[in-house]
Parts: C-alpha cells; sequence; structure tokens
C-alpha cells in the first residue's frame, strides 16, 4: 500500500495531505524518515509514525448513526464542554463526520474510517442533508422562496436548496454544502430567528426514532450506499 494511501485509511488525514506530510520529512517507517512519494508499507510489518506518534489502520471499521443533543459539541476535545464522544460508549474511537452546531440537535455519523471520514468532510463532497427547522415567528411563502433560490453570505452565495413547509413556523431544508452555521445564518437574512434546528438525513441515512443521546450501528444497506462515495 502506498504510504499517503496507508496515512488515508488510518484516518490522519487526506491522501493529497498525506503527500504534503511525507514531503515535508514528518513521516517515517521502521524509525527511517521517508520523503519519496512511492514508497510503499505492509500495514501489517512495518511501523508507521507521523511526528514521531505510531499510526495503524483500524482493524474493524465502524460506522453509528448518533442522535446528537443540544450542549453537545461536535469535537473530540474540547475542554469545559460536553462532547459527541462522550456519547459512545465503544472502546474503538471513533471520530464525527461534519459538525452540529452546539445548539443543534439530530443526526450525526461517527467513524474510525479514515477514507470515508475525509470524503464525507471535505467542503466539494456535496451529498444531500436535510434539516427540520422552527423559527421564532411566522414565516412566509415569499421567504421561503428566497431560502430556496439561495442567499448572498459572506463566502458567497449559497446554493439553491429544496425547502418544504410543515406548518407556520416550521419548514424542512435540504442543503448540498455545508457553510458554518449556514441555516442560521440564512435564515437571519430573511428576517428570522432559528428556535429549533435538527438534522433529519445525510445522504441515504435517516435519524428515524433514534432517541436524544443515544446511537446505532449503521445497517448492512446503509453502509453498502455510504461506501460507494470512496
Amino acid at each position: 500500500m502506498r504510504l499517503q494511501k496507508f496515512l488515508s485509511a488510518a484516518g490522519v488525514c487526506s491522501r493529497r495531505k498525506g503527500e504534503e506530510y511525507i514531503t515535508s520529512g514528518r513521516v517515517a517507517v521502521n524509525n527511517e524518515i521517508v520523503v519519496e512519494l512511492g514508497t510503499k508499507v505492509d500495514p501489517d510489518q512495518d511501523v508507521v509514525t507521523v511526528d514521531g506518534n505510531p499510526v495503524e489502520i483500524p482493524e474493524t471499521l465502524i460506522y453509528i448513526a448518533l442522535n446528537k443533543p443540544k450542549d453537545y459539541v461536535t469535537s473530540c476535545s474540547h475542554p469545559g464542554e460536553k462532547i459527541v464522544l462522550e456519547l459512545v460508549d465503544i472502546p474503538q474511537r471513533v471520530y464525527p463526520i461534519g459538525r452540529l452546531d452546539k445548539d443543534s440537535t439530530g443526526l450525526l455519523l461517527l467513524t474510525n474510517d479514515g477514507r470515508l471520514h475525509h470524503k464525507l468532510s471535505h467542503p466539494s463532497f456535496d451529498h444531500e442533508k436535510e434539516y427540520d427547522v422552527t423559527v421564532t415567528k411566522s414565516i412566509t411563502g415569499g421567504e421561503l422562496r428566497k431560502l430556496a433560490g439561495g442567499l448572498p453570505l459572506m463566502e458567497g452565495r449559497t446554493r439553491p436548496a429544496r425547502v418544504k413547509r410543515v406548518s407556520a413556523r416550521r419548514f424542512r431544508i435540504i442543503l448540498q454544502e455545508g457553510k458554518n452555521r449556514q441555516i442560521r445564518r440564512m435564515v437571519r437574512k430573511v428576517g428570522h430567528r432559528v428556535a429549533e434546528l435538527k438534522r433529519i438525513r445525510v445522504a441515504d441515512i435517516k435519524l428515524g426514532h433514534l432517541a436524544p443521546g443515544t446511537w446505532r450501528h449503521l445497517t448492512r444497506n446503509e453502509k453498502k450506499e455510504l461506501l460507494k462515495i470512496l
């Protein structure tokens, strides 16, 4: 296996970033610094380190759906805050894919599959994400159409979205991008404020009836569909 592919599969970084690590002398194989991009390693025999820290490909790949409650931070470490990893009681270390704001709830995927993590986390990957949104006052049809058509934000205009009204103050929106706090900022642009924001779907994986703070392993079919992107 090529060294940069090994680093990606181990969840260290993307392949491209792995190439940068290698050429900058941060990666060693069997205690020898390697700077050649064509270098191959045997995951079962060779010892690979990055900045002196050993890395290895997880033996069992894990894919989890979590219903994130409010007040939990989507992070592996955040002193003084409750983090989502505290909710997943397994011995293996997994990592959240993407983010949900501290005040937001709903579906969060976690995995120790480095390839999938980097693919899904990359801004260019346009998988659908569906949200159930409640605002603090009634929202008009015209305002919903503005959300669907795209709005200018500081880093550029949002892509067109699919929006469906649920009630006077509630709607569902499907995005294919993930700008920072995007929905809250879009809602403010049309003169409203988010009261509740819950993600209910990522790609073909649905939150369903998973209770807040609980998690489950993805089904075989869910994993199969998700892994197609690789």
